[in-house]
């Protein structure tokens, strides 16, 4: 091998090395932290909380999914279903509710051809009605883990605490979509929950998010963000949250879960709809979450890069083995945390490829046009 091959080969190895660092850094600073955090014992003190759902034709899901919200064991609730534009039966299947539960509350958005909103008009709406000061936001298709999830997720407000970020997972079902769906939704909650522990909380998820009222609308509410189709949970909490304002709560049974798209085409939808508000995040946060996947697929990269050339081979695999027994442990130890069972084995397939996928479905949003007045 000439001279200047094997300084190029080096000088690869080192970068090698450098993006293995960075990224068990982020295994063990940030994602083992969701698995070593320890969420305080609940109160007894209970405040009076205010539940807001925003539905558009979702009957059925309306049908199975509400009561377990409705049937939380808490003194002091209401429930607030913006029920927004829908044409199906919806409103056949509230007014059941509301001759059964006397804590349900129905906030009727008409149709009108004059006047097109997205879903942040709908959630303005409920938290406009709402009577108390913390709000608990889930969605039409999410069902509470127990009936401790709204005393669970409501726990934390007291002195400066402003917001509470949960876990919103996917319901378990068969098929290799449904599985990247639950790891996709499990490792970006490795990154916002473990992000946000460490004092850096750049975004909530609006299938199990809870905030207070009056910061809500001392701070104008969406704001600047109002007119993007997405955003009313992560630009929320990148614009407002902070370390001392901000805690998590994903104990067993504080979960929702969620109904996952059932095709591929309907998922990057979603997933392209997700993506829009990434650019609008602050730059620190745009930079934690630009790094990782960057240093990830270079690390793939080069280390079949320095394979291929049987350059400093040993030391190549015992790093490679370092990064992936790191990853074995944390995931595990994190799927465990979170009840998402099954996905180890994915796990080290879908950690490869996902970082393009990513990258794939970000690029084609620049390259559209955003719908900015679509619902969802």
């Amino acid at each position: 091998m000439a001279e200047h091959e094997k300084i190029l080969l080096l000088t690869v190895f080192y970068i090698f090395v450098s993006t293995a660092s960075i990224q068990l850094f982020y295994y063990f600073f940030f994602y083992l932290s969701v698995y070593l955090n320890k969420s305080p014992e609940i109160k007894r003190t209970k405040q009076p909380v205010s539940i807001i759902i925003c539905a558009r034709n979702e009957a059925e899901n309306l049908r199975n999914f509400l009561p377990a919200v409705l049937e939380q064991d808490y003194p002091d609730y209401e429930v607030i279903v913006v029920n927004d534009c829908s044409e199906d039966n919806s409103y056949d299947i509230l007014g059941k509710y509301l001759m059964q539960y006397p804590h349900i509350r129905i906030s009727n958005v008409n149709k009108d051809p004059k006047f097109t909103h997205n879903k942040k008009f709908a959630q303005f709406i409920g938290i406009k009605a709402a009577k108390n000061e913390i709000l608990l936001f889930t969605d039409a298709d999410c069902q509470p883990e127990s009936d401790k999830w709204l005393e669970g997720m409501t726990s934390h407000f007291e002195d400066e605490i402003t917001f509470v970020l949960g876990y919103g997972g996917y319901l378990n079902e068969r098929g290799l979509l449904n599985k990247y769906i639950r790891y996709d939704s499990m490792t970006i909650a490795m990154q916002y929950l473990g992000m946000a522990i460490r004092g850096i909380p750049y975004m909530g998820v609006g299938r199990n998010l809870a905030y207070r009222r009056s910061v809500f609308f001392s701070n104008k509410g969406f704001g600047a963000h109002n007119h993007l189709i997405s955003g009313d949970d992560d630009l929320l909490v990148n614009t407002i949250a902070s370390g001392k304002n901000t805690c998590v709560e994903f104990r067993n049974g504080m979960h929702t879960r969620s109904v996952p798209c059932s095709g591929f085409n309907e998922w990057i939808t979603q997933k392209k709809r997700h993506l829009t508000t990434a650019p609008y995040y602050k730059f620190r946060d745009k930079f934690l979450l630009i790094t990782e996947p960057l240093t990830r697929i270079l690390f793939y990269t080069l280390f079949i890069v320095l394979l291929s050339n049987i350059f400093l081979w040993p030391y190549v695999l015992a790093v490679f083995g370092l990064r992936l027994i790191t990853q074995i442990i944390v995931f595990t130890l994190v799927q465990k945390k979170l009840n998402e069972p099954g996905l180890l084995a994915y796990s080290l397939f879908f950690d490869i490829f996902s970082p393009v996928i990513n990258s794939i479905v970000f690029l084609s949003n620049t390259w559209s046009r955003s719908g900015k007045n679509r619902w969802k």
